[in-house]
């Protein structure tokens, strides 16, 4: 299975969140991806460079004011003097535009970019540094690059994407994520005229910028499996299950905080199920470990054993399918719980 890369992801740096007012370490590190990246080559993957997309990549699932204020954030922070007074060396935003403030208008572009950053980012543990936009504009070359290995014949093709990418919306960004690079991959699938497109979400944590992307897009079908909402876990208020789409193409299974290997890798077989009982004729998988006991993310239970399962139950559809990396915190584990889905995937793909 070709392995999309590009080294550029290493220019993100998060500098930490903000965590109800208190900065703390990140945890979506360049590190995640060079562990698996490491993993992959000692398993013999043949490492693919990312092509440059063009714009219409991006603005296929993105609003262009959002893609603009991505690729601008930093310098106009840094030319506003943000950095030296009062001296914060990240995009944090300050201000958020509630909708019940403008009685059914929409909100006018802010000026200051301290505000401006309100607009597009909806939480305050996505930071933006100097190397950020280089990063996430990489994921997403990568991750439709991914699509078009797949596009020219490869059973499946598997994007290293750092920053992820999954709880990014056509027009806000936020949960350590800046674009939305599983949805780019499907877009790019489903241009090529494989429709119906299905997006699979293993993600700890629902993907709720993938759902509401393609809500009212019947030809791309958007399953995620997570931790309950509801039990108080990211994204809080969205990741339900009667949460069904526009015209029924959306699916949410949601686990309780223990959930393991036994009601996981079923919730899983239950929407690969789901995915070509509606047609499917194309896969995506976003792709989060952070499933896994003892990730510092999540409170689920998986084990590499889990993680292999439910390769295979993904795999046996047998569609042309991009694997695209999300989540996943464990920097001892990541690597290795990336190859096992891989595995159960090329096991049964290519059975």
């Amino acid at each position: 299975m070709p392995v999309v890369w590009s080294d550029r992801h290493r220019l993100h740096d998060p500098g930490g969140e903000l965590w109800v007012g208190v900065r703390t370490p990140g945890t979506e590190l360049p590190e995640r991806a060079d562990r698996i990246r490491a993993a992959l080559e000692d398993r013999g993957a043949r490492i693919v460079d990312a092509a440059d997309q063009p714009l219409d990549a991006l603005t296929a699932v993105h609003d262009k004011a959002l893609v603009d204020h991505l690729a601008g954030a930093w310098r106009a922070w840094d030319e506003a003097g943000l950095p030296d007074d009062p001296g914060q060396d990240r995009v944090v935003p300050y201000l958020f535009p509630h909708p019940s403030l403008f009685s059914g208008r929409r909100a006018r572009l802010a000026t200051s970019i301290t505000a401006r950053a309100g607009q597009f980012g909806y939480d305050t543990m996505t930071l933006i540094g100097p190397g950020t936009w280089e990063a996430a504009r990489s994921a997403l070359d990568a991750a439709v690059t991914a699509a078009e290995l797949v596009l020219e014949g490869a059973p499946v093709a598997y994007a290293c994407t750092r920053p992820p990418g999954h709880h990014v919306t056509r027009e806000c960004f936020g949960g350590s994520c800046y674009l939305n690079n599983s949805a780019a991959a499907a877009a790019r699938l489903r241009a090529a005229g494989r429709a119906r497109v299905a997006v699979i979400d293993v993600d700890a944590h629902h993907g709720n910028g993938t759902q509401a992307i393609f809500w009212d897009d019947d030809d791309v079908l958007t399953g995620s499996v997570h931790v309950d909402p509801g039990a108080g876990w990211f994204p809080h208020f969205l990741g339900f299950e009667d949460e069904r789409g526009a015209s029924g193409s959306n699916r949410n299974i949601v686990l309780a905080p223990g959930a393991g290997d036994e009601r996981w890798v079923a919730a899983v077989t239950e929407l690969a199920e789901w995915a070509a009982t509606g047609g499917a004729r194309a896969l995506v998988v976003a792709l989060g470990v952070d499933a896994a006991g003892g990730d510092p993310e999540a409170p689920l239970a998986v084990t590499p054993e889990g993680f292999r399962a439910a390769g295979r139950a993904l795999g046996a559809l047998r569609l042309p399918t991009v694997v695209v990396q999300e989540g996943g915190y464990d920097l001892d584990a990541i690597g290795e719980l990336v190859c096992e889905v891989l595995t159960g995937i090329e096991e049964e793909a290519n059975g």
